[in-house]
């Protein structure tokens, strides 16, 4: 069968690619622009792709088209020639859910926050143990290979992302996926494109929640307002609790922090000392995620001892707190930003594991929800362990920003160029180290590729 992808270098819609390729389907691909880092593995597969979008966008050989979410609605040339062709077509989701998750072990990981962390994790500790899953990740993972898999056994791990599924399906991605193992890492409001509160994001995960079998299982923090009420909504699906040591409530796995910086913990279930995880990965979050990874792991089958090892193993994930370059007197990080928590929290981890060593934070508003300024009120207290913050405003920012420059030791800046002149002038020469963190799930402009130029 010829399937042609329509999206193909986002995330999801490259990964669907690839998989498609690998069940010997022939996959072609199309894109309003060509980018890495889908479009080095799609070339690395022999996937061709066509851009920028147009009425020849449809393949004349093509029996499915695979339509992705951004961009793609009526309108697009793409799809207004698909829907003249008459040529049958669905969504990513719903191709996955038919054609590659059906008949599987599906260990779905959804939340606000750490999915794909956190799915990286898992299909890594399930590797190690030998289970050769099958995998679907929302970004590529060190250590993995490429961003998605078939993998040769029973199991399916899958990054389960709440945003719609395309322009003719408003429902969750994750609605496809019918998960025996679930993970509901933690649930705040985001999406304010398509979600106008938080209740109405919940009401999607109790939906999924409904696609849980009895014999199947949620794992969930111990404390989660949001997610309780979303079990409270009706849940028939067995539980498991986990958080970090110090954490109140009633908790069946848990981590005790060796380091402040979380880059050693120990693991215990009802009180029993399962061993140590001792890891390049930082932060308190991550420490949690490898608690829902693990928990999720010897639901299918793999002993914790097991599963901690194969942590202690683990690379952690591209534009994940990646080190991108560095030199005598600073290193450099990329990390994937798109709310206040993981802003606060991220960098609460990188300041547990460097001290006093001076940070210089550059947060982009990226998301769409930041750009509109539903996060504006609590943006200022997410970069408190900054001692230099760096707000870089895209032109398409819908709120009143300046509010932003009040927050202690920040500045407001619009251009790429005018970024990098203000990190060479202000970057703490008398410190043995500067540590500069990037934070987008955006563009930046460009300054990345400016700052590997110039330091790395």
């Amino acid at each position: 069968m010829h399937i042609h992808v329509l999206g193909a270098c986002g995330t999801l819609m490259g990964s669907i690619a690839l998989l498609a390729k690998a069940m010997g389907h022939q996959v072609t691909g199309s894109d309003e622009q060509v980018y890495p880092p889908m479009s080095t593995q799609l070339e690395e597969a022999c996937i061709p792709l066509q851009s920028p979008y147009s009425e020849k966008s449809i393949p004349s050989t093509a029996d499915l088209v695979i339509l992705g979410n951004a961009g793609l609605g009526r309108g697009n040339a793409a799809v207004e020639a698909l829907l003249r062709s008459r040529k049958p077509f669905c969504s990513g989701a719903e191709f996955l859910g038919r054609n590659v998750l059906q008949g599987q072990w599906v260990l779905a990981v959804s939340g606000t926050h750490g999915k794909t962390t956190t799915a990286s994790m898992l299909a890594f500790i399930l590797i190690e143990a030998g289970l050769e899953p099958g995998y679907l990740i929302g970004g590529v993972p060190l250590g993995l290979g490429p961003s998605a898999q078939l993998g040769g056994g029973t199991f399916f791990v899958i990054e389960a992302d709440e945003y719609d599924t395309s322009y003719f399906d408003r429902r969750a991605k994750f609605q496809h996926y019918a998960p025996q193992t679930l993970i509901i890492n933690n649930l705040e409001f985001d999406h304010a494109d398509i979600y106008p509160d938080l209740a109405s994001i919940q009401k999607q995960f109790h939906q999924l929640v409904r696609l849980v079998p009895d014999h199947g299982l949620i794992i969930r923090p111990s404390l989660d307002q949001a997610i309780d009420e979303v079990l409270g909504m009706g849940c028939w699906t067995p539980c498991l609790n986990f958080a970090l040591g110090e954490d109140p409530g009633q908790t069946d796995l848990k981590a005790h922090l060796l380091r402040s910086d979380a880059s050693r913990f120990e693991v215990f279930d009802s009180n029993r000392n399962y061993g140590e995880v001792q890891w390049q990965l930082t932060g308190r979050h991550n420490a949690k995620n490898a608690l829902a990874a693990i928990a999720a792991a010897r639901h299918a089958g793999v002993p914790i001892p097991v599963a901690i090892d194969a942590l202690s193993k683990f690379q952690g994930v591209k534009r994940r707190m990646e080190l991108i370059c560095e030199t005598e007197h600073l290193k450099v990080y990329d990390d994937f930003a798109h709310h206040p928590t993981a802003i606060k929290t991220t960098l609460s981890g990188l300041r547990a594991k460097v001290g006093r060593e001076p940070i210089i934070a550059v947060v982009e508003l990226g998301s769409y929800t930041m750009r509109q300024g539903e996060h504006a009120r609590t943006l200022g207290s997410s970069v408190s362990e900054a001692d230099q913050v760096i707000w870089f405003i895209p032109r398409d920012v819908h709120f009143d920003t300046e509010s932003l420059s009040l927050a202690p030791h920040s500045v407001i800046i619009r251009s790429a160029g005018a970024l990098m002149d203000f990190i060479d002038r202000e970057r703490h020469q008398e410190s043995p180290m500067t540590h500069l963190l990037l934070m987008s799930n955006y563009r930046l402009d460009g300054f990345r590729e400016l700052v590997t130029e110039r330091y790395g």
